[in-house]
């Protein structure tokens, strides 16, 4: 497990550093696409999506032997 720190507002962080965060532990972004005319809601669309490494969605997949 990594440690976690707290984010200071003058500390800057490189792209490099934060896609290596990003990829070693994964994210989950979702979010809600709403068509509507005239107030109607026409359509809804939910999204989700999940960013990680193939390293450490393997290594978390440990209990299934790595199978689909």
């Amino acid at each position: 497990m990594s440690e976690i720190v707290p984010a200071d507002n003058d500390r800057r962080i490189a792209l490099v550093d934060l896609l290596d965060r990003v990829l070693a532990g994964g994210v989950v972004i979702t979010g809600d696409i709403t068509l509507s005319i005239a107030d109607v809601d026409m359509v809804t669309i939910s999204l989700r999506t999940l960013i990680s490494s193939v390293g450490s969605l393997l290594a978390l997949d440990g209990d299934s032997g790595g199978t689909p």
